[in-house]
C-alpha cells in the first residue's frame, strides 16, 4: 500500500489564519452609532418643526378668533340692514301705489278731505293740571 501512495514531503502543520472579527464588529458598531446619530438628528429636527408649528398656531388662533367675532358682528348688521331694506321697499311700493296716494298726501301734508272730520284728542288730566297752575 505504500507503493501506491506517492511520497509527500513532510507537511508543515497547516497554519490557519485567524481572521479577526474586530474589523467587522468595529464597522457594525460604527454603523449603529451612525444610525443612532441619524435618528437623534431626525427627532431633533421634528421637535424643532413641531415647536415652530405650535408657535405659529398660537399666534394665528387669536387672529382667527378676532376674525370670527368680526364676521359675526357683520352678519348681525347685515340682518338688521336686510330688515331695514325690506321696510324701505315696502314703503317705496306703498308710495307709488295709486290707491294709497290720497292717504299719503293727507299724512304728509296734514290736509284732510272736506268730508272728513278732524278729531283732536285731549288729555283731561293735563287740562286739570293747567287750570290748577293758572288759578293762583
Amino acid at each position: 500500500m505504500n507503493a501506491i501512495k506517492p511520497s509527500r514531503p513532510p507537511s508543515q502543520p497547516i497554519q490557519k489564519r485567524r481572521v479577526t472579527p474586530r474589523p467587522k464588529r468595529h464597522l457594525r458598531q460604527r454603523s449603529y452609532q451612525v444610525m443612532a446619530l441619524e435618528s437623534t438628528a431626525k427627532i431633533a429636527v421634528n421637535l424643532v418643526i413641531t415647536a415652530v408649528s405650535a408657535s405659529a398656531l398660537a399666534q394665528l388662533l387669536p387672529y382667527h378668533w378676532l376674525q370670527q367675532a368680526k364676521l359675526q358682528e357683520i352678519s348681525t348688521e347685515v340682518k338688521l340692514m336686510e330688515g331695514h331694506v325690506n321696510d324701505l321697499q315696502t314703503e317705496f311700493s306703498r308710495n307709488f301705489d295709486p290707491q294709497q296716494a290720497k292717504i299719503i298726501r293727507q299724512q304728509q301734508g296734514y290736509r284732510f278731505d272736506p268730508n272728513q272730520r278732524r278729531v283732536v284728542l285731549m288729555n283731561p288730566d293735563r287740562r286739570e293740571d293747567e287750570q290748577t297752575d293758572s288759578s293762583p
